[in-house]
């Protein structure tokens, strides 16, 4: 009967002598029968009559330079033994390696895995204005928020603004300053001398218009740099493009007033109509109307306010993104605001250009003229600047200290040329600021008559200055 029979003697007794133990996938000593062999050595069985596994350990040792080839490194009997001092690995190396597929991926990296390949992946960093929202996804930070630096989370945009200390604020505010308090020194000259000859022939009621203007295009600087509120952003949808409208709507009726005369006084003995100081603030103050009703018109559609802009300064390093805290005026808004006064600047300059031939020293035309020639030529620059920084990462700061640096020095150009030699002759030379020959109209026509025959090279007539024109 063979010993793998059920029920034979060998089986019989093993069942007899077989000491009972844990479950054959976990031998031990106390699971095997120990029965006396033919030499005298114990022989152990289990209970299916097998004996216990024993089995020597090798490894291919390449990097032994000393014993290259096969080497014992532990041994299995019923348990594993490892003799670890005399492993090797790749490189000579004798620490374990680690035995996985992939290493744990580092905050702010998401796990993507690989294809057919379970327990592996690859781990991908969250870029741009990403962070990890769970093990294997990136999400991208809301418009107004940018990551934190180990792209875990997301936090609040730094908001920013134009301060006063920033250089593109102390330039413009320098210069409106002193626009401000040369202003304000002809202002307080012509109202201290108001009755002298030279402050009535410059035409006093629009004189004081246009100061105005100036002196509000100065100002302008101010709002365009203060923290934006609803207040400040009003008043710079107000006074941006006012202080212009004022000033060029009362050199264009004083330009508009000296072309009429002269060519009726070409043509007829009879004045034209609208010449007085009230038709002249009459005129001015129509030209003035359409753009505040522009600016009201405005604020009726779009009512002034705030707004953090996080697209303008949004650099592809999150680190560096920033919300600009501005008003609700965007370029084309600012150009549109501003095209009034362009109209007039230009319309003012034709008529400038028309009253060239006027008598030399013959009232404001040619230093009217000579100040719109130069304003032309500052906003011609001041457009370039103005659009060329759209890609700049400090395009508000730039194109703030463009618009009101340009808006001072065109000031600066009509208050020099208009009123800077008047205060000179009023101040320092008091005894040429006399009354000179009153002249009618008829005498205008003369001039103007002459102003015709003399409009040659060598033409030598003089026409004597009228300062009441």
């Amino acid at each position: 009967m063979s010993r793998g029979a059920p029920n034979g003697p060998y089986q019989q007794l093993l069942k007899r002598f077989y000491i009972s133990g844990p479950h054959p996938s976990t031998p031990s000593k106390t699971g095997f029968l120990c029965l006396p062999g033919s030499a005298g050595t114990s022989v152990l069985f289990n209970e299916n009559g097998d004996a216990p596994g024993r089995y020597d350990i090798f490894q291919f040792q390449m990097t032994n330079h000393s014993h290259p080839g096969y080497h014992v490194i532990g041994q299995w009997t019923n348990n594993l033994r490892l003799n670890l001092e005399e492993m090797q690995w790749s490189g000579g190396d004798k620490s374990v390696p680690e035995s996985i597929c992939s290493f744990p991926c580092k905050p702010g990296e998401r796990k993507k895995m690989v294809k057919g390949v379970p327990c592996c992946w690859h781990c991908e960093l969250c870029d741009g204005y990403q962070y990890q929202l769970d093990e294997f996804t990136c999400e991208m930070c809301p418009t107004d928020m940018r990551p934190v630096p180990n792209r875990t989370a997301c936090c609040p945009t730094p908001i920013i603004k134009l301060e006063w200390n920033s250089p593109w604020a102390l330039v413009p505010a320098s210069l409106a300053m002193l626009g401000i308090l040369a202003t304000s020194a002809v202002v307080v000259t012509f109202i201290r001398f108001n009755d002298t000859p030279i402050v009535r022939a410059s035409g006093r009621e629009l004189s004081y218009v246009l100061l105005t203007g100036i002196f509000l295009i100065y100002l302008i600087t101010f709002l365009m740099i203060a923290e934006p509120g609803v207040a400040v952003c009003a008043f710079r949808r107000l006074l941006l493009g006012l202080g212009m409208a004022i000033t060029y709507s009362a050199m264009l009726t004083k330009t508009n007033r000296i072309y009429r005369i002269f060519e009726q006084g070409k043509k007829s003995v009879t004045p034209p109509k609208f010449i007085s100081p009230t038709s002249q603030l009459a005129i001015t103050f129509i030209l003035i109307s359409v753009q505040v009703l522009g600016v009201f018109m405005w604020f009726a559609v779009v009512p002034p306010h705030t707004i953090i802009d996080y697209e303008e300064l949004r650099p592809p390093n999150p680190d560096l993104a920033r919300g600009i805290l501005k008003c609700d005026m965007s370029d084309l808004s600012i150009i549109c605001c501003l095209s009034y006064s362009i109209v007039l600047m230009v319309t003012c300059t034709v008529y400038a250009v028309k009253s060239r031939g006027v008598p030399e020293t013959f009232n404001e035309a040619k230093p009217i003229g000579f100040t719109m020639y130069t304003t032309c030529i500052v906003w011609l620059a001041f457009v370039p600047i103005f659009f060329g920084t759209a890609q700049s990462t400090e395009k508000m700061f730039i194109q703030t200290a463009t618009l009101t640096v340009s808006m001072s020095l065109s000031a600066s150009v009509s208050l020099g040329m208009l009123y800077m030699p008047k205060v000179y002759v009023i101040v320092f030379h008091p005894e040429q600021n006399v009354q000179k020959r009153k002249r009618s109209f008829k005498a205008v026509v003369q001039a103007a008559t002459l102003s015709q025959k003399t409009d040659k090279p060598n033409g030598d007539t003089k026409i004597e200055p009228d300062r009441t024109q």
